[in-house]
């Protein structure tokens, strides 16, 4: 007879070892032994499961707070706005984030821009600097909170490397030649009446900055004194401010405005088609000359 094959007899086929089996104590008769040992062992699971995970906590943590210096030092980080020099685009006590990796690919500032940069060297002088406690200092060290210890200013880029920016008393801003129509300047103020300036040319690798608030705003004007007369190298800017986070009631973008943009402010991008194309012109017209004179003196 092959293995597992029916006998052939109407009656189940008796199973010695259940019928021996004695029933668990205190359970339902149904429930093996087996099954108990299973029950044990799935609870022993969960309490090396919650173990585990207690054992990885600090490794999380590590991670997490690697993962958020990393962020501040080259994606994005949060600064306070400390005055009222930036009105009414920034009020103090708003919180912005910094833009800080288009840097790292060697893109530079650009007209109309708000940008943090680190103290050029003398604008901040004499103004006191708080003291945070440990915490703060922690969380402005993972970027989780400005810091308030770095002397860095907050500014929007009139003009830079190569512009020649202006500005006359009662008159607008100008740069290159070409009058900036500001609607951000903070309501009742003039475009420079206060301290005016120029024409200043803005050497390469450096900006003109100004603050919206133009009568309360110790800008590049203020600075002229100093190496560098008022402007600000590239290499101090941290990055550009693109978005106010905090409050969240005055959440907003921060985009370059439209008079930033106006045919011919751009001098040198306007000229450089124009000094290419004559300077491929001039070789053709001395070579058509060359062969129109060459021509009859070999007949």
């Amino acid at each position: 007879m092959a293995v597992g094959a029916r006998s052939g007899h109407d009656e189940p086929e008796e199973r010695p070892e259940a019928a021996d089996r004695p029933p668990s104590a205190g359970g339902d008769g149904n429930r093996t032994s087996d099954e108990g040992a299973a029950s044990e062992g799935s609870g022993d699971g969960a309490r090396r499961q919650q173990r585990s995970f207690w054992k990885e906590l600090p490794l999380l943590i590590v991670i997490a707070l690697v993962l958020a210096l990393l962020i501040k030092t080259f994606l994005v980080q949060a600064f306070s706005i400390p005055s009222d020099s930036m009105q009414n685009t920034l009020q103090r006590g708003d919180r912005v984030l910094v833009d800080k990796l288009t840097p790292w690919f060697g893109s530079e500032p650009e007209r109309g821009e708000v940008v943090v940069f680190h103290d050029p060297g003398g604008w901040l002088e004499g103004q006191p600097t708080p003291e945070p406690n440990p915490v703060q200092k922690f969380l402005s060290f993972i970027g989780l909170m400005p810091s308030s210890e770095e002397k860095d200013l907050i500014k929007r880029v009139i003009a830079v490397g190569g512009d020649t920016v202006e500005c006359k008393k009662g008159g607008q801003v100008h740069v290159n030649g070409k009058a900036l129509v500001e609607p951000y300047i903070f309501p009742g103020n003039t475009p420079c009446d206060d301290a005016p300036f120029g024409p200043i040319q803005v050497p390469e690798g450096r900006i003109w900055v100004m603050g919206d608030h133009r009568q309360n705003s110790l800008d590049s004007r203020y600075h002229q004194e100093l190496p560098g007369h008022g402007t600000v190298p590239v290499d101090k800017v941290v990055g550009r401010a693109v978005v106010v986070a905090w409050p969240i009631s005055r959440w907003s973008t921060l985009p370059v405005p439209g008079t930033f943009d106006q045919p011919g402010l751009n001098v040198a991008a306007a000229v450089a088609p124009g000094a290419l194309g004559l300077a491929g012109a001039v070789p053709l017209v001395l070579w058509r000359r060359k062969r129109l004179t060459a021509g009859p003196t070999a007949r």
